[in-house]
């Protein structure tokens, strides 16, 4: 049976905040036909569906999931929403990409990955940070042993958008975002990555939490991500963490550094790592996103640009610009999606090239390990059991 065109394929997106506009604009440009969004409620959807050119919002959900000309459904909702429509979604037979975090808790991600399994669905996580081309390059280059062993990961995911006691979003209401905030929302991509980069789980961390802000100002309405709230406010006690600084040990028997804060003035998006090896070190910033730093011992260091001709075969796959043209956020999900649909399009390789829901699931496992440490102030190790 030959492989179907990516372009035959239609799909909906649950979500219409800054990142379901980001996967129906991804959606656009692979050319897939996106027939609908639905949102937090119809009125919001319908403005956004204007907005964005698109066919008239979905009255709910269900209506969504019984439309037969949607075969694949972006989840990008917030995240107590993704375990039962994700659930749901598969019930329906339909294809399915979530946001991260993938659930509230490991249990329903993991019955999440059985469900999935049972239904021989496709399934994905939207961690796009390992679709930027020269996150590609680096995924072949330490597997090809560029940089030996890999012995030391180190790095940071700074942000700024709840610098002040005003700024709000659905995140910090831990029955809509969980228990857990940075450590969830930024630091599962900063783990996810750099475990995907030196092909490396995380075993074992010890962590400590800091609320900075405890008393936040919320307005009546909802807040965009990323943006600014504005009329009345009403004060509330915020108990999840502004701050994360984590140890991590690796099953390769790397160890690692991490800091996480949504409150760091200046730092608009700033994932950074660096990872050192027995041949080479090797750093990346996502704000400088086509640049790769080499480091060497005995000759002059590197600096590798995204460029084509110049990265091995795994980045090229993700590089849909030549050289000197920036690609950056928005591609990466253009990217991850574009491997998701050729699975979907029965074109794909023998093994998923994209993150799964069982990446979702070690995501939530290592997440929970982080929580329990900064609870007893001890090493904690992640249960895979």
């Amino acid at each position: 049976m030959s492989a179907r065109r990516i372009t035959e394929i239609g799909a909906a997106v649950v979500g219409t905040g800054l990142i379901g506009v980001v996967h129906v604009e991804a959606l656009r440009r692979l050319g897939v036909q996106v027939h609908g969004v639905v949102g937090s409620s119809h009125a919001r959807a319908a403005e956004r569906a204007a907005a964005l050119a698109l066919p008239p919002a979905y009255e709910s959900f269900e209506a969504m999931l019984a439309d037969p000309r949607v075969e694949v459904v972006h989840i990008t909702s917030p995240n107590h929403l993704h375990y039962p429509q994700a659930k749901a979604a598969l019930a329906a037979g339909k294809h399915v990409i979530c946001e991260k975090p993938f659930t509230m808790t490991s249990a329903e991600s993991d019955e999440l990955v059985r469900v999935a399994q049972a239904s021989g669905l496709v399934n994905a996580i939207n961690f796009n940070f390992r679709f930027y081309p020269i996150c590609r390059h680096l995924h072949q280059f330490v597997r090809d042993g560029g940089l030996g062993e890999v012995r030391l990961i180190s790095g940071h995911y700074l942000q700024d958008w709840l610098f002040l006691d005003t700024d709000w979003n659905w995140r910090l209401e831990p029955a809509l975002g969980g228990k857990l905030r940075v450590v969830v929302d930024i630091g599962s991509h900063w783990m996810d990555l750099t475990s995907h980069l030196a092909g490396q789980r995380i075993v074992s961390v010890i962590a400590d939490f800091k609320t900075f802000i405890p008393i936040r100002q919320q307005p009546a309405g909802p807040v965009e991500t990323f943006a600014k709230a504005a009329g009345p406010t009403t004060a509330r006690t915020i108990t999840s963490e502004d701050v994360a600084t984590i140890l991590l040990r690796y099953e390769g028997g790397a160890i690692g550094n991490l800091t996480i804060s949504q409150i760091s003035a200046g730092r608009r998006n700033t994932l950074e790592f660096e990872m050192d090896g027995s041949i080479a070190a090797t750093a990346w910033n996502g704000e400088r996103p086509d640049e790769l730093w080499i480091g060497h011992r005995e000759r002059p260091n590197e600096l590798l640009p995204k460029d084509p001709t110049l990265l091995n075969a795994e980045g090229r796959a993700s590089a849909g610009l030549p050289a000197g043209h920036n690609e950056g956020f928005a591609d990466t999900f253009k990217a991850l999606h574009r491997s998701v649909y050729r699975a979907v399009a029965g074109d794909g390789p023998a093994e998923p090239d994209y993150p799964t829901f069982a990446d979702g699931h070690d995501s939530m496992l290592v997440c929970e390990a982080v929580a329990r440490s900064a609870r007893q102030g001890a090493w904690a190790s992640v249960d895979r059991s």
